[in-house]
């Protein structure tokens, strides 16, 4: 395998690579990723004949690329930042926090410069706390689980690796018991229920998990209808889910899988704006004609963000052996969003013969 941490480095181009796209061979031949690729050819890090080349260069054979950065991006290390943190409950040995939607809790592996190292909740807490575990590594010092970058909610925090290692034993064990508030749409059929469904990567959309394969890995949710609602704009369900497992998107599939996906949620198929329900929505103005001076523009609802919210934690002291729970109720912007939908909206309808005036313009 060739070195791929020089930072210099000549590439003579074989014949037998005559007629591929530059940044193709350069995955293989320097057995990096395509990203890192693009990031060199972008940064002029390789050069053809001391120029930067394209990326969708045809390769003839025989030419000498001289690579000059680094093919391997260095590690990064997260770093403090002032940033607010709502702390829920803390002591010398653990840590409780409301992370808000829209915070990642650190950066990905992948991640290849300082700016994708920034705004995350480890970079908060490494302000925050002077000390917190190594078990995550560099990039994630104190994190035992994770909440996805548009989930809210309650998120434990390790300070030091004995508390974390217990932490994780416990969560492998299923000894520490999370639960969901979700409102998604439809009407679930039951009252209560349990999905057991495992969950694994989406083989054509790689940002997808998904319950229709084989090899997943065991996920278990239990859901209970909190509140059923009827409004102007469809029918949703406000849900409770504890989960047994910690699996990737676990919530979000499995209710999608009942075809109930969480509201907000585009990536498993909620809408990303919600419209009137067909029952209540005003008549549609016809084509190629201009809308009544006193037409109403037909209201809509958006959620910025997944209606899925951490809201329940419960567990033993991973140190003390004491009994902890803790709960914290829905942030606004979701608490806002059900307030809305269960809003009386006044729906502006042509009258009957204007409206049967226009079913005949339309078919003339």
């Amino acid at each position: 395998m060739p070195d791929t941490t020089t930072a210099a480095r000549t590439l003579v181009v074989p014949a037998e690579a005559a007629g591929r796209r530059l940044d193709q061979y350069l995955v293989e031949a320097l057995a990096v990723s395509r990203a890192r690729v693009q990031w060199l050819l972008s940064e002029a890090k390789v050069l053809l004949e001391g120029k930067p080349p394209k990326a969708s260069m045809k390769l003839r054979g025989g030419e000498e690329l001289s690579v000059t950065g680094e093919t391997e991006p260095r590690p990064l290390r997260a770093v403090p930042e002032a940033i607010t943190l709502d702390i829920v409950y803390e002591d010398d040995d653990i840590a409780v926090v409301n992370k808000p939607a829209g915070m990642m809790v650190h950066a990905g592996a992948g991640s290849t410069d300082d700016a994708r190292n920034r705004g995350t909740l480890v970079n908060a807490l490494l302000h925050h706390f002077q000390e917190l575990s190594s078990h995550g590594g560099e990039l994630r010092p104190g994190i035992v689980h994770r909440l996805d970058k548009q989930t809210s909610g309650l998120l434990l925090v390790a300070k030091h690796d004995k508390a974390h290692a217990k932490l994780a034993d416990m969560f492998a064990r299923r000894q520490v018991r999370k639960t969901y508030i979700a409102l998604v749409h439809g009407a679930v059929a039951a009252e209560s229920g349990t999905v057991n469904a495992a969950i694994s990567r989406d083989t054509v959309r790689r940002t997808r998990m998904t319950t229709r394969r084989d090899d997943g890995r065991t996920a278990i949710s239990h859901y209970r209808v909190l509140r059923r609602i009827e409004s102007p704009f469809g029918r949703f369900t406000l849900v409770s889910v504890r989960i047994e497992t910690g699996r990737t998107h676990q919530i979000r599939v499995h209710m999608a899988s009942l075809g109930h996906p969480v509201v907000g949620d585009t990536l498993y198929g909620a809408p990303a704006v919600v419209r009137l329900a067909p029952e209540t929505g005003r008549a549609h103005t016809p084509r190629r004609r201009a809308p009544a001076v006193d037409a109403q523009p037909e209201p809509t609802l958006q959620l910025e963000r997944n209606f899925l919210h951490a809201a329940e934690l419960a567990l033993s002291h991973p140190v003390t052996g004491a009994s902890l729970a803790f709960q914290v109720p829905l942030p606004e912007e979701l608490a806002l969003f059900l307030k809305q939908l269960a809003t009386e909206l006044t729906i502006q309808r042509p009258p009957a013969a204007a409206a049967a005036s226009a079913g005949k313009e339309r078919i003339q």
